[in-house]
């Protein structure tokens, strides 16, 4: 297999299953190149998220979308040659592959991507234009998550652009319990171009800084010590790791597909763009639902639109602003009703108290022999119930909550028949 050179014609036994290819040179020499994993999502799960299956639609109008034409080498070698890029795409028998694999078992993605696109390649292209980058990267994340913001891969990588936990900590994407700003478009897609931009600087030549992307910039200066010092991709090839050999094949592949998938018979789902939207601080924690029950808005669309925030919290704070983002229609009703929102199930839904009262009664020490079985044990402690001794300012609601049960059973273990007590009396709680 010449790479980089002319290619060379595939023998009859090459072969491809869900998670690679093998290709055979024709001197019988079989390499094995694996996909991305995002080349092997399921469509029906793409299609189960919030933004699919509100704004995307199946184009009915389509003709011909299931018929993949075949075309000579030398159409896809011109076309990838005539494609506004500043990164090079060249053609050999891998980057045909990775074609055939987009523009056949995955031309009903495509079409999803290409529908979804509309979403998010405006937010990939401001965030390249701010770093002065080529604008073919925003197709990085096809290849990297099939354009599903909540994607996580099986090593942990997460968000549109895949970020692994350390690296996005190292390009100010926070991630903690309640948030994982790797799933923030915005924030993730301006991260990925200033790492990008880092890459830049260390390999100047995007086929590395690409590989780079995949598997890390040590695993690159390895292989390019292997290969003597050579910094052409397509010469350290041989010495990357198997996924990062399909990766900038893939790449190219996906370039193609997304500027010729006409010629394909393939057919962008339709786009219904959402509605406008904007940001507004949250001067307190608040639960997403809060939101959505006083402000009347679906839960699942306010999910889509922040989908950094990991347990439906958004944890704000005197020292840390924290923001939402909801729809611009919405944005008065927020702000109307601020108050109301923050109150809505407080308790019920932010559960986690600020303060607590230890418990500093004394246990009773009872003369009564030690059961000699757990049953009998259990059996008297049941019967025997728990007593305190109510201190002074202390009420029934106070002590219910201290320990974990409720006002009503307090009146009624105690026959109680309104809720005034007294300081020094014995109380049953139990």
């Amino acid at each position: 297999m010449c790479i980089g050179g002319s290619s060379t014609i595939l023998a009859q036994n090459d072969t491809v299953t869900v998670d690679e290819i093998t290709v055979t040179d024709d001197k019988g020499i079989k390499e094995v190149v694996a996909f991305p994993e995002a080349m092997n999502y399921d469509l029906d799960s793409l299609m189960n998220l919030y933004m699919s299956k509100t704004y995307l639609d199946e184009d009915n109008d389509c003709q011909m979308k299931d018929v993949n034409p075949v075309f000579a080498k030398e159409v896809y070698i011109e076309r990838l040659k005539h494609m506004p890029t500043v990164i090079e795409m060249p053609y050999n028998d891998v980057v045909q592959k990775f074609i055939d694999r987009y523009s056949g078992r995955l031309r009903h993605s495509v079409s999803y991507m290409l529908g979804a696109s509309n979403f998010y390649m405006p937010i990939f292209e401001e965030a390249l234009e701010a770093y002065n980058l080529p604008l073919e990267l925003k197709y990085l994340p096809i290849i990297e998550s099939a354009l599903n913001p909540k994607a996580v891969s099986r090593v942990g990588a997460t968000g549109l652009w895949q970020f692994m936990l350390a690296t996005g900590k190292q390009y100010d994407l926070k991630v903690n319990s309640l948030i994982d700003e790797r799933c923030d478009p915005v924030k993730s897609s301006y991260a990925a171009a200033h790492y990008l931009s880092d890459l830049y600087k260390i390999f100047g030549d995007w086929n590395l800084v690409i590989a780079a992307y995949n598997c890390g910039p040590a695993q690159i200066n390895k292989a390019i010590h292997r290969a003597d010092g050579e910094r052409d991709y397509w010469q350290i090839y041989p010495y990357l790791p198997k996924e990062t050999r399909g990766y900038v094949p893939a790449f190219i592949a996906a370039n193609y597909i997304m500027n010729y998938y006409c010629e394909h018979n393939i057919c962008p789902m339709t786009t219904r763009l959402p509605a406008q939207t904007d940001t507004v601080v949250v001067k307190r924690n608040v639960h997403l639902e809060q939101i959505a029950a006083v402000c009347n808005i679906d839960i699942e669309q306010l999910r889509a639109l922040n989908p950094s925030y990991r347990r439906d919290i958004i944890p704000s704070t005197t020292a840390i602003e924290a923001s939402v983002r909801l729809p611009q229609t919405d944005i008065g009703k927020f702000i109307d009703n601020e108050e109301e929102v923050y109150e809505y199930k407080a308790d019920e839904l932010l559960p986690k108290r600020s303060v607590v009262i230890v418990n500093d009664n004394t246990p009773a020490i009872s003369s009564r022999p030690k059961a000699r079985s757990g049953r009998s044990a259990r059996n008297r402690k049941v019967s025997g119930g728990k007593t305190i001794t109510i201190r002074s300012g202390q009420t029934l609601s106070e002590i219910a909550k201290r320990n974990g049960t409720t006002v009503a059973k307090l009146k009624r273990l105690n026959g109680l028949k309104n809720s005034n007590i007294r300081a020094g009396k014995k109380l049953r709680v139990r």
